[in-house]
């Protein structure tokens, strides 16, 4: 069968999604029986597990683990097109989205919209220091994962060529800047990396002696969490022996490494999971931003002055209770599955309703069977935590395969402390001398 749109569905009304990330997938899904057209544009033509990421980063799972061809994942949604598009810009008061000159060469493209959905994601946010970002990868592509592994392997091969004892050290020093769940996570893969998987893999070095810094620049290590989670998450970590510093801002990232105030911390590698901005393509809608460049949307997820566009995700900023709701991927999945929902109230002339996200609690992973999880008023943490982000990560990950190439993968690396997907890609061999 043809993946085309049906020809008759050209009258309804059309609907385009930006981004085929958590919000837009769950948009285009909630729209399958909807009488809509619909158009899915998206840079990379697949759907990414962006919570596996790290795994991805730290030789775990491999990138097909944790990503699904977004044609395939729609296929059977006959009233859904699927384009692997850039977006340049949208043009709100002609009802059109503006598209980047395609690979033939060809000039812009517009398309038209009845409805659009903007779900574009966040991008990486150096506060400022845009320079930072050759020096510090960030993490929220497959290709961020791919050269954030090669950059973490290849520090070890180095420092096995590496004669002079400060150099060599300065290679098997790692610096993750920021302290919340993607740092959390990354930081307790990397000493497990260092002390488990590599192990017996060099004769020169030892990795086990790999120095892992974790540094934050606010008071707590998942700031996100309870108290308590926050405590026994920093004790676990330390007990792994991750050097956890807390109030710690970096105001340097060069070759060398980062300064903290006045101290300079030599180091080859250092990785960034400090903060996030929203897609800027947002900003071509002319309406107010708040600091992150996120949208401060309508109640009903609607952008100010323009009811028949929505935003979702890490694009939509909206106050709840008096807190501004998470840029998770719970946020992203309800909030898609809503806005679905108000375009088919539109479509039937009724008026639309305002999103009320449910709290289905917060959790991160930490090291091998240790993790923390928030439910409100039940808080976890260890062994029972981590099987609870174990069985939830893998009900979410979409297609069959994924979740048994994950499992099959964890359950491997649990009983062997191993890591296999341990390949170093890329054109260029060695890292860049400091």
């Amino acid at each position: 069968m043809g993946s085309g749109i049906i020809p008759y569905m050209s009258a309804l009304p059309h609907v385009v999604i930006l981004g085929g990330g958590f919000g837009g997938l769950f948009a285009a899904r909630a729209l399958k029986r909807a009488p809509v057209r619909v158009t899915l544009l998206d840079r990379h033509n697949y759907h990414l597990f962006q919570p596996l990421l790290y795994q991805v980063a730290t030789a775990a799972l491999s990138p097909g683990d944790v990503a699904s061809p977004i044609r395939w994942v729609l296929r059977r949604q006959r009233n859904v097109k699927v384009l692997l598009a850039d977006v340049h810009r949208i043009d709100a008061a002609g009802k059109r989205v503006v598209l980047n000159a395609a690979a033939t060469g060809d000039a812009e493209e517009a398309l038209s919209y009845d409805y659009l959905i903007v779900a574009t994601g966040a991008a990486h946010a150096y506060f400022g220091h845009a320079e930072w970002a050759a020096r510090a990868p960030g993490l929220k592509t497959l290709d961020d994962a791919l050269e954030m592994r090669r950059q973490v392997l290849l520090a070890f091969e180095a420092a096995e060529r590496e004669t002079d004892e400060a150099r060599r050290r300065r290679l098997l020093t790692f610096v993750l800047v920021g302290a919340g769940p993607t740092g959390v996570e990354l930081a307790g893969a990397l000493i497990e990396i260092a002390r488990q998987s590599l192990r017996q893999d060099f004769r020169s070095i030892k990795p086990e002696s790999a120095r892992i810094l974790l540094l934050e620049g606010g008071p707590h290590v998942l700031g996100a969490f309870p108290q308590a989670l926050r405590d026994k998450a920093r004790a676990a970590l330390e007990r792994l022996g991750v050097e956890v510093r807390t109030n710690a801002v970096v105001t340097v990232v060069d070759a060398d490494g980062v300064k903290v105030g006045d101290e300079r911390i030599a180091a080859q590698t250092v990785l960034w999971a400090a903060g996030v901005a929203a897609s800027p393509v947002v900003t071509s809608l002319g309406v107010p931003l708040d600091r992150a460049g996120r949208v401060l949307s309508e109640p009903t997820l609607a952008v100010p002055g323009y009811p028949d566009v929505y935003v979702v995700g890490d694009v939509c900023a909206l106050q709840q209770d008096g807190r501004w709701l998470p840029g998770v991927a719970q946020v992203a999945m309800q909030g898609g599955a809503h806005v679905a929902r108000n375009i088919t109230r539109a479509i039937r002339r009724e008026p639309p309703t305002p999103f009320r996200y449910r709290d289905y609690g917060n959790m991160a992973v930490i090291g091998r069977a240790a993790a923390v999880v928030d439910l409100g008023r039940i808080q976890i943490a260890g062994f029972l935590a981590w099987l609870m982000w174990v069985f939830l990560h893998v009900f979410w990950l979409i297609g069959f395969r994924n979740r048994v190439a994950v499992m099959s993968e964890w359950a491997w690396s649990y009983f062997t402390m191993q890591r296999r997907i341990r390949l170093i890609t890329g054109e260029r061999l060695w890292p860049k001398a400091g």
